[in-house]
């Protein structure tokens, strides 16, 4: 919004454990998408697959009846009237059935209510207590910025987090803001590994890499899935954050709390900033065919 002293934008992140019950999950939803409401938030950012447990720890048959389709998702729907009421923009994770395809999406639902379209998640990770790739087809989308009431923004999901080239693809195309709904924590086959830091340090990278604010929202809480080999666990660790263009933390929560996070740009300092640091100016297109390459060989020995 134009506050008189530049394009002032307050973004959001919520954070909760979830249950395995959709109507608890997008009742709760609600709730701190309200609360951020009255702090004054504009871009609320709700988590991965909020509508029950994480439930790619186990590869399960059954679990597939948990997509619904793109068009007339009642949850999508619900979210519109309250993004409609708030006047606040909602980007709302969902599984998505799409014939006999299934992804990992997103739809973008703007300030008025309106649904901008639909993101379905790029990279789809596969190990122990993250099967993606059981449930989740590569999505066809392409990287995306949306154009909202208060900011372009550029939304991928979780994995697509770990991918320097897709931040800079949605930035390349506009996006003002990052946003990247999660779901991560322990891990089942090594309960020594925490990956929390890392996690955080890579994307305040993207953040700094194309001065542009960055809002991550993680769940809480342990959940436990029943899968062909016994019960896997994972314990969910939070810490969603809010990054501001230099990769600087604004805005943090802690492991294990119920959270709401708030943090104010000013998008046109912003953009200042980025033309004059230059990094988008002083790019070599021409030099990163190998990007387009596995293996980092343009010319193939054989």
């Amino acid at each position: 919004m134009d506050n008189g002293g530049g394009r002032k934008v307050k973004v959001a992140a919520v954070q909760f454990a979830c249950t395995d019950s959709p109507s608890d999950n997008i009742a709760t939803a609600e709730r701190l998408i309200r609360e951020a409401h009255k702090k004054g938030a504009n871009i609320i950012l709700i988590q991965e697959l909020f509508e029950g447990h994480y439930f790619c720890q186990a590869q399960r048959e059954d679990f597939f009846k948990r997509a619904k389709p793109y068009k007339n998702n009642p949850t999508i729907q619900k979210m519109q009237e309250i993004a409609k009421e708030l006047g606040v923009v909602l980007p709302v994770s969902f599984f998505e059935e799409a014939n006999n395809a299934h992804y990992n999406s997103i739809a973008i639902i703007d300030a008025d209510g309106t649904d901008l379209g639909l993101y379905r998640k790029s990279h789809i990770p596969d190990g122990p207590g993250y099967q993606e790739k059981y449930y989740f087809n590569p999505g066809d989308t392409g990287f995306k910025a949306f154009t909202t009431k208060y900011a372009k923004i550029g939304v991928a999901i979780c994995w697509d987090q770990w991918f320097p080239e897709t931040a800079r693809a949605m930035a390349l195309q506009g996006a003002e803001i990052l946003l990247y709904p999660t779901a991560i924590g322990s891990e089942p086959q090594d309960s020594g590994l925490d990956s929390c830091e890392h996690w955080k340090r890579v994307m305040q990278g993207h953040a700094g890499a194309n001065l542009v604010p960055l809002v991550a929202s993680n769940r809480i809480g342990t959940e436990i899935i029943k899968t062909e080999h016994g019960d896997s666990k994972i314990t969910f660790y939070g810490n969603s954050f809010i990054a501001g263009p230099t990769g600087e933390i604004v805005a943090i929560a802690n492991n294990k709390e119920e959270s709401v996070l708030v943090a104010e740009f000013d998008l046109d300092q912003i953009k200042s900033q980025r033309y004059g640091w230059g990094v988008f100016r002083d790019r070599r297109p021409d030099l990163y065919k190998v990007l387009l390459t596995l293996d980092g060989q343009m010319e193939k020995p054989f």
